[in-house]
């Protein structure tokens, strides 16, 4: 519940922002500007206090730690929905992410300490579809909330579900904590991760809103950079260090850490212009593009706990390698869809545009199906092998640094692809439409990569701009099938189902695999 609440208001918000727009007074943002802010804050301040909620959920006691993340998510999610301005909302979900980035690795923190062996992989699981259900119902639910109430049900239906949560974890959840953990809380390390990790966040989706034309977007990156840098060094020279240096001796936690790098950057990114390319270019509706990928979730809910008990029997290794390894063929599969393709035009009220296209059955499902069965198969595994694979009373950092990972490889990703496709975009354009510059500023505001043209655009920028467009989209997802096959390799390669010496003597427990 506490995760999943989490997890819900990362994709429920999306929907109700054009009602917030129209509705809640800007004085000093404008409305784009504020909900950008709306959702991009809450995300980049979960993101760079993930590490230090982690530590401090092993530090302080898990359970503790939980509650408190409960009550604070449910006190600024009230307060959200309270928000007179669109200032004041954005202040509430910066808080609202803040409550958020105790609650996502204090959850997996409490699985590892409460569960072994296979019933641990099968909880693992259980949480994985928690997140999947959340991820379907999330957009869902929010479009109903806000068509016949108000937006501000958002917000508020998180109310009874942190009440749940927070009687549950009180009434039912024994406390632990790192028993090693007696010295001094390492704040100069978490201002220094926070900086590093909200930096390279920020700078990355700043620069793609801007077109990377505002240096504030480098700046942070800088920041970033620096961050990253200065930081091991930091952990090697204190005697308490928030994150300890032994932790990345572990050869599991090291590869799984680097194959979420990869993978979830690619995952995250190659998603993101998928939907896109459906309703920007083939021209399928809002909701068309919705159920259109909604067997991937369905999969991911009914499959993860089967896999997550699979992988802590037989170990993960092989889930993680072929998890990736279908998800990149699912991206190779879109990736062949034509800019001719049939769109999926689906309206509410007509019950024969509910029935796809053949085109769909053709294009689009076998991918959704990889794609599901890819992330079903891999997202539990991936899960055990990195809690299984430290001493259980670092599993909250462990968790966090994970999830840290994962946020930061989606808009780095993202950023290094988008300079790419944008490139290429406006160099097609140019070569098709004589005496068009694709240097011209103007031209970015008319038209841009996977979108409809504006109005004025005329006829034959319109189709050359439909051309680019599943041009590019068809390279951003050999770019993600590239990334994910990387992935693929470093689990396949570097992950070890049984405990090696390394492994062993940083772990708790050994893996049952």
């Amino acid at each position: 519940m506490g995760s999943g609440i989490v997890f819900l208001d990362g994709s429920v918000v999306t929907v109700a922002l054009p009602r917030i727009g129209q509705e809640l007074p800007a004085t000093f943002l404008g409305v784009l500007e504020g909900q950008s802010y709306v959702y991009n804050g809450y995300l980049l301040v979960l993101s760079a206090l993930l590490i230090i909620a982690g530590a401090l959920n092993d530090y302080h006691g898990r359970r503790k730690m939980f509650a408190v993340g409960l009550a604070g998510f449910g006190a600024t999610s009230a307060l959200c929905g309270l928000a007179p301005t669109m200032e004041a909302l954005v202040a509430a979900r910066v808080l609202q992410g803040a409550a958020g980035a105790l609650l996502v690795p204090g959850a997996l923190a409490l699985i590892t300490t409460n569960f072994e062996g296979e019933d641990q992989g099968r909880a693992f699981g259980t949480w994985a579809a928690t997140s999947g259900a959340t991820s379907i119902l999330g957009p869902l639910l929010g479009g109903v909330l806000v068509d016949t109430i108000s937006w501000r049900m958002v917000f508020w239906i998180n109310l009874p579900l942190v009440f749940l949560g927070l009687w549950a974890t009180l009434r039912h959840v024994p406390e632990s904590r790192d028993q090693n953990a007696t010295g001094r809380f390492d704040w100069l390390g978490s201002i220094v991760i926070a900086l590093a990790v909200g930096g390279l966040a920020f700078g990355a989706t700043y620069g793609q809103q801007r077109d990377w034309r505002d240096p504030l977007a480098f700046w942070a990156l800088g920041v970033g950079i620096l961050g990253v840098l200065l930081f091991p060094v930091l952990m090697l020279k204190r005697a308490d260090p928030l994150v300890p240096p032994h932790l990345f001796s572990s050869r599991n936690f090291s590869v799984t850490n680097l194959a979420t790098f990869v993978i979830y950057g690619s995952l995250y990114v190659s998603l993101y212009y998928i939907p896109l390319f459906l309703q920007g270019t083939l021209g399928y509706t809002a909701l068309g593009a919705g159920l259109s990928f909604m067997i991937g979730p369905v999969l991911l809910v009914c499959l993860s706990t089967k896999f997550g008990g699979w992988a802590a029997r037989y170990g993960p290794r092989r889930f993680m390698a072929v998890g990736p390894a279908l998800m990149a063929a699912g991206f190779l599969w879109v990736a062949r869809v034509p800019a001719s393709s049939e769109a999926w035009a689906v309206r509410p009220g007509s019950l024969g545009s509910f029935m796809p296209p053949l085109s769909y059955f053709i294009d689009v499902l076998p991918a959704t199906l990889l794609l599901g069965l890819g992330l079903a198969v891999m997202v539990a595994p991936l899960t055990t092998a990195l809690m299984q694979s430290v001493p259980e009373q670092n599993a909250g950092l462990a968790s966090a640094i994970n999830n840290a990972i994962s946020r930061v490889g989606s808009p780095l990703m993202g950023a290094l692809i988008f300079v790419f496709v944008t490139g290429r975009f406006y160099s097609a354009l140019a070569a098709m439409v004589p005496g068009l510059d694709a240097a011209d500023p103007g031209l970015r505001d008319l038209v841009s990569p996977l979108n409809q043209p504006g109005p004025s655009a005329g006829s034959a920028l319109v189709e050359a701009a439909r051309i680019a467009s599943a041009d590019v989209f068809h390279v951003a997802m050999w770019f993600g099938a590239a990334l994910m096959l990387v992935g693929a390799i470093v689990a396949g390669v570097g992950i070890r189902d049984r405990t090696s010496p390394t492994d062993a003597g940083a772990g708790s427990r050994g893996s049952p695999g």
